[in-house]
């Protein structure tokens, strides 16, 4: 039986960036200020699938993304419904074999490593182009929003993999991961 790997990959939210980086920052320090807490450091996930080809997977903003192959299988509105007529305000979803995550460098630990069977990880790498297509922002029933984390929690859970059981490094948040494993369930 053919063995595949997963990479969990943690990436600092902004990394790399100019804008989302403050954005990403002004936001948590509302949070923690409604929430009564300290503000934490924000982690964006990305999996990197190897079974016999490496995929990256990961959500990103449609806009400043170049042209040319990015591996995009689905793609979604940001803030509102309406919105997505716009790139700005679009979402790409990527399934790309031989991708990059362009962020990788900016990665404070290395991946978290799940083995499943080829079988495994060809059947969680058909369902990315399935995810919910729900707007990036939205509040979904438990209270969390939908975001880029919310895709690998779902892709995760959707395989046998506990990712409630998953946390950031460094005593970071990652908004969205449990709207992910809500919609999972």
């Amino acid at each position: 039986m053919e063995q595949a790997q997963v990479r969990l990959w943690w990436l600092p939210v902004g990394a790399g960036g100019h804008v989302v980086i403050h954005t990403s920052r002004w936001w948590e320090l509302w949070r923690s200020v409604r929430e009564h807490r300290r503000p934490q450091p924000l982690f964006h996930a990305a999996l990197e699938v190897t079974a016999g080809t490496r995929c990256t997977i990961e959500m990103t903003p449609a806009w400043g993304q170049g042209s040319g192959p990015r591996g995009v299988v689905a793609t979604g509105s940001v803030g509102a419904q309406r919105l997505g007529a716009l790139k700005l305000f679009r979402y790409e979803v990527r399934c790309w074999q031989d991708g990059v995550i362009p962020d990788l460098a900016y990665a404070p630990e290395p991946p978290v490593l799940f083995e499943m069977a080829g079988s495994e990880a060809s059947a969680l790498l058909a369902r990315v182009p399935q995810v919910p297509r729900l707007v990036w922002g939205a509040k979904m029933p438990g209270g969390d929003m939908w975001n880029s984390n919310s895709l690998i929690s779902w892709l995760l859970q959707t395989s046998g993999i506990d990712a409630a059981a998953l946390y950031p490094p460094r005593g970071g948040r990652a908004p969205g991961w449990r709207a992910g494993i809500d919609a999972a369930r």
